[in-house]
């Protein structure tokens, strides 16, 4: 009996332990949180007035929520909310598959742009094997799943090449509209993260996660959108809306 307590305790503090890689404290001034009456996700604020994320987000009664660390602090200053007007997700999307996961959030007034909250600049090349990306998410506490994801962390990981993201998810089709990012191929101990984290590389938003089976804030490969490949579409959707 103590030897099955010891041992469900190590693999507890596995599953609470991140990469030593990553970072907490502070929320990127470009990062939302994404509240549903289901599930949260991350977003990425592009425009004052637009939230780029997955389109398996696309939740009922969702709120966009900027500046903020703890989303089960209420008392946090520098917080921004705001309802949406419209969620457009990408005309290809299917929930059958990862690929073209992408949506945009038109929201109901624009942000106030300050040292808390800021949008990101979206690349203008395509991203290569071995740049080095932060990507940011909330986690839950796994002692209690019934609140609201309480840590945000960022975990600094690189582009891995095509082959190797194939070989790491030899079930998908990785065509040149996904991007692997991350260091460890293959699951290794379960975790709960806030889901659609931005893989944001020199500055840019390279990447925002389709699906991974791990957990993105202990390094493990993640498959994401590849943002550059879709600039046309996120521009001509924003100036037709």
């Amino acid at each position: 009996m103590k030897f099955i307590l010891l041992w469900a305790f190590i693999n507890l503090l596995g599953a609470l332990a991140y990469n030593p890689e990553h970072q907490g404290g502070s929320t990127p001034p470009y990062l939302a949180y994404l509240l549903s009456d289901y599930f949260p996700c991350t977003g990425v604020l592009i425009h004052p007035l637009w939230v780029i994320t997955a389109a398996h987000c696309h939740l009922p009664s969702l709120r966009v929520i900027v500046g903020i660390s703890n989303p089960n602090d209420p008392s946090e200053k520098d917080v921004q909310a705001s309802g949406y007007e419209k969620m457009i997700h990408h005309p290809q999307f299917s929930v059958s598959s990862i690929e073209h996961d992408l949506m945009l959030i038109k929201l109901k007034r624009p942000f106030n742009l300050n040292d808390h909250v800021q949008v990101v600049n979206l690349p203008q090349r395509l991203p290569f094997r071995g740049m080095k990306c932060s990507v940011s998410t909330w986690a839950y506490n796994l002692c209690d799943l019934s609140k609201y994801p309480d840590t945000l962390q960022t975990v600094n990981i690189s582009v891995i090449s095509q082959t190797d993201c194939r070989n790491a998810y030899p079930a998908y089709d990785i065509q040149d509209n996904l991007i692997c990012v991350g260091i460890v191929p293959g699951r290794r101990l379960p975790c709960k993260e806030v889901s659609a984290a931005p893989a944001v590389c020199n500055g840019k938003l390279y990447g925002i996660l389709s699906y991974a089976d791990g957990c993105i804030l202990r390094a493990d490969v993640g498959i994401y959108v590849n943002i550059f490949q879709y600039l046309p579409w996120i521009r001509e959707t924003m100036a037709n809306n």
